[in-house]
């Protein structure tokens, strides 16, 4: 084959896939959408196959350095771990990972900490292959949940921990005070969420608007918190003792999108693999991929911490707790 073929070839597959992603977006209509989009990226397994196990960003260190991909999204576990106080606290501790994805998080805080882990996702088709890949002996066990809605009793964990799971839920409030609710006095909560630039301090200018339209648009996600927002909500729903705690990880998380990009580079099987509609498909990804690195990497999107723990002593029912924020 000339390389003048290979090049036209290449072209095609390309414009298929722009056309892919402008004409077919994955915007956001209910749970039921987010838990297909998953459903759908876990049966084919490119995003498995490029992302391994971690569906969520890596850590690259402060100031960030050089680091394998996948190394790197290990590694951001155990810096959140870390960062959130938990890294010292004994085995048996009961631990929910809301939006635990395929259960790469799961594992290594059941397998590395000794924690008693539950996650939870809204895709069936996640909490099988999370099953699939944990092994025997791994005090990590996976269900379907809505996040909105748990289905645990009032203080059920010591810790409550979620990761990029923040841009899918359409009422963030009700995402605060669910995570809170679960976690027992005393117990930690630490999250890690893409949020937006604070625009009630900083509004929208005319290009930051279509940008975060395309990054809601493309992967099924309602809207973004700003860090400053969510903290709020929070601290609103009157559980946490003292300050909600955040920081901004945007530095050390943002050579990822690069990296996922160059993934499909470096690693060619994924053509033989997957064949040419998966090669179109991981092709169709590449313009969100450059539009969150151009967002995070200009400010218009940030990489939120948040650590808070649990007051103790306070009732944590969903009507009291709705009766705090109204007032």
């Amino acid at each position: 084959m000339s390389l003048l073929l290979v090049f036209k070839l290449l072209l095609a597959l390309s414009a298929a896939a722009i056309a892919l992603y402008l004409l077919t977006p994955r915007r956001y209509e209910s749970g039921e959408s987010v838990a297909n989009s998953y459903d759908e990226w876990t049966e084919d397994g490119i995003l498995e196959f490029y992302w391994g196990e971690h569906i969520h960003l890596g850590h690259y260190g402060s100031p960030p350095r050089k680091t394998d991909f996948l190394k790197a999204k290990s590694n951001f576990v155990h810096e959140m771990a870390r960062w959130g106080g938990i890294d010292q606290l004994p085995q048996g501790t009961t631990l929910l990972d809301v939006g635990c994805g395929i259960g790469g998080s799961s594992r290594i805080l059941a397998k590395d900490y000794g924690f008693a882990v539950t996650g939870v996702t809204i895709s069936p088709n996640q909490v099988k292959r999370a099953t699939e890949l944990t092994p025997p002996g791994v005090d990590a066990t996976f269900q379907v949940d809505d996040a909105l809605a748990l289905s645990f009793p009032d203080a059920s964990f010591d810790i409550v921990w979620s990761v990029e799971a923040g841009p899918h839920m359409p009422d963030k409030a009700q995402f605060a005070r669910e995570l809170l609710r679960v976690l027992k006095p005393g117990g930690i909560l630490v999250v890690a969420d893409w949020n937006q630039r604070d625009d009630r301090r900083k509004p929208l200018n005319i290009w930051e608007k279509p940008v975060m339209k395309q990054l809601l648009d493309q992967w099924s996600h309602p809207a973004f918190s700003s860090i400053e927002g969510f903290s709020e909500l929070l601290a609103a729903t009157g559980l946490t003792e003292g300050a909600v705690e955040t920081a901004d990880w945007s530095k050390e998380t943002l050579p990822s999108w690069i990296d996922s990009i160059w993934q499909g580079i470096v690693r060619p099987k994924g053509l033989i693999k997957f064949g040419v509609s998966g090669f179109i498909k991981s092709l169709r990804e590449v313009p969100t991929l450059l539009l969150m690195r151009l967002a995070f990497g200009a400010g218009l999107c940030r990489f939120g911490m948040f650590r808070a723990r649990r007051a103790p002593g306070i009732a944590a029912s969903t009507q009291q707790m709705a009766e705090v924020v109204r007032h």
